[in-house]
């Protein structure tokens, strides 16, 4: 492949071409469903991370690159819902070589189980990840269940 002259320099860019099926399998579901194109859309899925860890779970979920303002997480009828905006570019005067990277809204919604205590979900932001720590509710935490032991009853003779 030979290099492409950028018009008006003496620069070199190389170019290099991917073929990437999901992505085209993107845009022709964006063209035939009739989704909006661009950096208006909403993106299917954040990437995130669940797990377990003691009587809570951690959610991590990557946002790179997110102004810590824009970021929402909110709780509604057992719905976890992450929001987020990542601000459009703005350079003037830049000749775009590629832009890969999503600028528009994220979201992401979770079902929680009744075994979530809502009222102490908490969240922190810090190098580009989003943590959301969900507390497991008392009445979902596993307990010990007492067993009572009766005395056999004692046997009394008939006399007949």
């Amino acid at each position: 492949m030979s290099p492409a002259r950028v018009a008006g320099g003496d620069e070199e860019v190389r170019a290099v071409l991917r073929f990437d099926p999901f992505r085209d399998f993107d845009r022709l579901s964006e063209q035939l469903l009739g989704a909006p194109s661009g950096s208006a859309r909403v993106p299917r899925f954040m990437p995130m991370d669940l797990y377990r860890s003691g009587d809570h779970y951690v959610l991590h979920a990557d946002l790179p690159g997110i102004d810590p303002g824009s970021v929402d997480v909110n709780v509604e009828n057992n719905v976890l819902t992450i929001r987020a905006e990542r601000s459009e570019r703005t350079e003037d005067g830049v000749q775009w070589i590629t832009s890969e990277r999503f600028a528009g809204r994220y979201m992401r919604q979770l079902s929680l189980g009744e075994g979530i205590d809502s009222e102490k979900i908490s969240a922190t932001y810090a190098n580009g990840v989003l943590t959301v720590t969900l507390p497991v509710a008392e009445r979902a935490k596993p307990r010990k269940v007492t067993i009572a032991v009766e005395d056999s009853p004692t046997q009394t003779a008939i006399s007949a």
